[in-house]
C-alpha cells in the first residue's frame, strides 16, 4: 500500500513538472515580444512596449508558476528576484510588478488592461487574452 501511495504522489509531482508557463497580453496588443524583452520588463529595465505604450507587468504571488517563470524566463530564483527588487526599491530606482493571487486574477487583469503583461499556467489559457510566449 505504501508503494502505491508513493507511486501516486510521484505521478502527481511529474504532472506539475510538465506544466508550462505562458506569457499573455491583452488581445488588442499587437507588439512582438521575445524572451529577452519579457525578461527586461520583469526586471524593470524596459518600461514600455515597442509601440511606446507603457507596460504594466503583473506577477503571481509566490506559487509554483511564479517560481517556474522566474527560473525559465527571468533567470533568477524567486528569492534572488525578491532581493533584486528590494535593492531597487530601497535605492528608489524601481517598483516591482504588482502581485496577483492566481492564474484567473492575472487573466482578468490582463484582459481588462491594454497595457498589461502577465503569465499563467499553460493549461489555463483562454480566449480572453493573447499568448505571446510559452516556456
Amino acid at each position: 500500500m505504501k508503494k502505491l501511495i508513493l507511486a501516486g504522489l510521484m505521478s502527481a509531482c511529474s504532472f506539475s513538472a510538465f506544466a508550462g508557463v505562458t506569457v499573455i497580453v491583452n488581445t488588442g496588443n499587437a507588439n512582438a515580444i521575445d524572451q529577452d524583452e519579457i525578461k527586461k520588463i520583469y526586471l524593470g529595465k524596459s518600461k514600455s512596449f515597442a509601440d511606446g505604450v507603457k507596460v504594466n507587468p503583473v506577477n503571481q504571488n509566490g506559487n509554483s508558476i511564479a517560481d517556474e517563470f522566474n527560473d525559465k524566463v527571468v533567470g533568477k530564483s524567486s528569492s534572488q528576484l525578491n532581493a533584486y527588487w528590494s535593492k531597487l526599491v530601497f535605492t528608489g530606482k524601481g517598483t516591482p510588478p504588482e502581485k496577483l493571487d492566481n492564474d484567473q486574477a492575472v487573466i482578468d487583469f490582463v484582459s481588462s488592461n491594454a497595457d498589461a503583461i502577465g503569465y499563467i499556467d499553460s493549461s489555463k489559457v483562454s480566449d480572453a487574452v493573447k499568448v505571446i510566449a510559452t516556456f
